[in-house]
């Protein structure tokens, strides 16, 4: 039997020192657990994915020199970690050999994603050569994320005779992705016949969110063991070759999974940043209101404040319900009445205006208003601005510049609309209470930036909207191919307009958490002056 230990621990980009305590803490454990064998993630030592930061040598240089300190520590156990390692000037994305205090051997990543979100190529060389190591008369060998996807690397792995093989990672979540990582897992455990060891990082990276969910995959591509999603974990396996193993499945509603990454996302974005506290702009929305129960779930309530800033087209309804909630989740709520600025605005205005009707000038300079006056508390207060805009208005362009656009962090940047509807029903269950009323949910959703104004004056009903986005941005379908998905050509064709139109507000957006195969910003990268037509 190998006892084998899986260290699914988040890694924070650049600070290597912390990481490598968190390795060598990890190992230490692991020897008084008797472990033989300890795996850690991609580019544990480094976080990931740490951009051009790897064009800094002293820091390549500095990882490195921190391995050699770490391999001091496994005496007595073989570990392999993730590290960035430098040949005659050029550098791999590596994993460590270490065994019995020694650097034993260093594996080379053999497949560099470029695609979506990544970005190797423009760092790394890629590795040409793989090793199979023996332990206690089990052949196994070791790779990197993206290598075991790789169905060329499965075939030169084939003539091998495995017993188990061990893959690192740092694999971003999305929607989906632990089913599908789940399929490629096993589909490579039954094509070389062995055992597939995976380990995957954990935690939030600027937009990246890192679910873990390291696994155990049988020789038959049975899951029999599973880390923790969306924490860290650390778990031992005892592999025999020749034990039966049963299955064991698990299931996870789609809302659950986008709340847990949004909830990680947005810890590990304040907390590594060195933020405290977080202030939301509330308006009795449905936005506004799941954004502020992730953040007083996620942070708790001392750490977070709520802004309400009604105006003369803020009806009764919504300003009951926007300081109902604040009561109902314990946060501290500030009142901010934006008339007298408004009317400010329109008197120094109404000279140069004279002639012009009202239009969406007017509703503009109340969204500006409000981001002027979320900016100062921010400011004044030291408190991370959270932005509730989400992807269907994003999409759009239903969203004004310096205005509701303005934050530091957008949680539901990637996060449809229909999403934000399903991700409130569970936050109220999960908080066994109406924490977000009822009629916060059930009011058609509207800016009251004018009288009687609904999203529907603009935009299609969601339930048209959605799908048509989620063809046309994630699935990069064309107009007739949507049309051929059964939807009127006037409508799609007047969704796409805005898509394209607004690319320019997409890229002046904050940063927010990835949660959709497709995000705006590293995986979606639109040029603004484009003639092209669709």
């Amino acid at each position: 039997m190998v006892r084998i230990a899986i260290a699914q621990i988040n890694s924070c980009v650049g600070d290597l020192e912390k990481n490598a305590q968190e390795i060598i803490s990890c190992i230490r454990r692991a020897k008084t657990k008797k472990v033989d064998l300890i795996v850690f993630p991609e580019l544990a030592l480094i976080g990931y994915p740490p951009e051009d930061l790897l064009l800094k040598s002293h820091l390549i240089d500095r990882n490195i020199k921190l391995l050699t300190s770490i391999s001091k520590e496994c005496k007595g156990l073989t570990a392999f970690i993730g590290f960035v390692n430098k040949e005659k000037g050029k550098i791999y994305n590596s994993c460590a050999v270490i065994q019995d205090g020694k650097i034993a051997d260093v594996y080379h990543k053999t497949y560099l994603p470029n695609y979506g979100v990544f970005d190797e190529k423009r760092y790394f060389q890629r590795g040409a050569n793989f090793s199979v190591y023996k332990y206690k008369d089990y052949n196994f060998t070791v790779t990197i994320c993206e290598d075991i996807w790789e169905k060329k690397h499965i075939e030169l792995l084939k003539k091998k005779k495995l017993d188990f093989l061990i893959n690192i990672a740092a694999s971003p979540f999305h929607l989906g992705k632990v089913r599908l990582r789940e399929k490629i897992l096993s589909q490579a455990a039954k094509s070389l016949g062995c055992f597939v060891i995976y380990c995957n990082l954990v935690g939030g990276q600027d937009e990246l969110v890192f679910d873990g969910t390291s696994k155990i995959i049988s020789a038959e591509g049975k899951l029999i063991q599973s880390g923790s999603r969306f924490a860290e974990d650390f778990f031992i396996f005892n592999f025999d070759q020749r034990k039966q193993y049963s299955d064991h499945a698990i299931f996870i509603k789609e809302e659950e999974e986008a709340f847990s990454a949004l909830r990680l996302g947005l810890y590990d974005y304040v907390t590594k940043n060195g933020f405290r506290k977080v202030v939301v702009g509330v308006s009795g929305g449905i936005d506004s209101a799941v954004v502020l129960s992730l953040a007083r779930i996620t942070l708790g309530k001392e750490n977070v404040r709520a802004l309400i800033m009604p105006s003369r087209f803020t009806s009764k309804e919504t300003l009951r319900d926007a300081k109902k909630l604040c009561e109902n989740l314990g946060v501290r709520q500030y009142v901010v009445n934006i008339d007298d600025v408004f009317q400010s605005y329109l008197k120094n205005f109404k000279s140069f205006f004279k002639g012009y009707a009202n239009d969406n000038t007017e509703e503009n300079l109340q969204a500006r208003i409000r981001g002027n006056i979320l900016m100062a508390f921010s400011n004044k207060f030291g408190l991370l601005v959270l932005n509730t805009g989400n992807k269907s208005e994003v999409s759009c362009g239903y969203c004004t510049l310096y205005g509701d656009m303005v934050g530091g962090f957008g949680i539901l940047k990637d996060v449809p609309k229909l999403l934000v509807y399903k991700l409130a029903h569970y936050i109220n269950k999960l908080m066994g209470k109406r924490a977000i009323p009822a009629s916060v949910i059930k009011r058609p959703p509207s800016a009251e930036l004018k009288p009687d104004q609904r999203d529907t004056d603009t935009l299609p009903p969601y339930k048209l909207l959605d799908p048509i986005l989620k063809l046309y941005i994630e699935a990069d379908l064309s107009v007739d191919e949507i049309i051929k998905k059964g939807y009127e050509e006037d409508l799609v064709r007047r969704v796409i307009k805005m898509v394209d139109a607004n690319e320019y507000k997409r890229r002046q957006a904050p940063v927010g958490i990835r949660i959709t195969p497709k995000a705006f910003g590293k995986d979606r990268r639109m040029p603004i002056t484009n003639k092209f037509s669709q």
